[in-house]
């Protein structure tokens, strides 16, 4: 199992990411945290809404192109947590509400059109006793017209562990992709997490702990460029 500070302390910029895991018994630990390189992507912050968080401009006058950087990141539908890295979290939610499934919902949906970078799509879901998906949809080597997506399916991981996926493997011009399967990794403490993310290119942390028998969260929030941090 990867130590989770320590793979945050040693990638300069994974992008965006999403860890899903086992707290303990009656909750899953889930983190979704947002880097940036450029001003209209460190012009962010998170704040709740009454089913999740958004991410909105710190400075509107600073927004360039609000089509990327500006989405619901996580939202809660009925018994399932949805958390993302863009607007595919509207379309998961509307496929629940008429009964579909999030693997239905994502193959509508493909990488970002933001070439040359085609950043992935990253998603995932818990239901109910915790038992969770996360997904990558991605350009193949870098090809917009070749699509890879890729699912996986998660029952019963043990207690203090999880499983980790982001937008980029590391730092370069474009990064590269995130390759392979979710990484096995440790459930740090939220406060942990926030300082292990490179200071450079860290633009917000959420952090909740997820009651799987009510769904009840505890979240947190962390905001470098403005906003409360609660």
């Amino acid at each position: 199992m990867t130590d989770l500070i320590e793979y945050l302390q040693g990638n300069r910029y994974p992008g965006r990411g999403i860890v899903i895991g086992r707290q303990d018994e009656k909750h899953m630990r889930i983190y979704y945290f947002i880097m940036g390189r450029s001003v209209n992507s460190r012009n962010r912050i998170f704040s709740y809404t009454e089913d999740g968080i958004r991410t909105e401009a710190c400075d509107p006058a600073k927004l360039q192109d609000p089509s990327l950087v500006i989405y619901h990141p996580v939202r809660l539908y009925k018994h399932s947590f949805i958390v993302t890295n863009g607007d595919q979290t509207d379309t998961i939610r509307d496929f629940l509400t008429k009964g579909r499934s999030f693997r239905d919902a994502l193959m509508t949906r493909t990488f970002e059109p933001d070439g040359p970078l085609y950043t992935p799509r990253i998603s995932g879901i818990v239901r109910q006793g915790g038992r969770f998906e996360l997904s990558i949809l991605k350009s193949g080597d870098g090809d917009p017209d070749y699509h890879h997506r890729f699912f996986y399916t998660y029952d019963d991981v043990p207690v203090g562990s999880g499983c980790f996926i982001s937008t980029y493997q590391c730092d370069g011009n474009p990064p590269p992709s995130f390759a392979g399967e979710p990484i096995a990794v440790t459930l740090p403490e939220p406060d942990e997490v926030w300082a292990a993310l490179n200071p450079d290119n860290k633009v917000s942390l959420y952090a909740c702990s997820l009651d799987v028998s009510n769904f009840a969260c505890d979240e947190r929030l962390f905001n470098l460029y403005g906003g409360e941090n609660a």
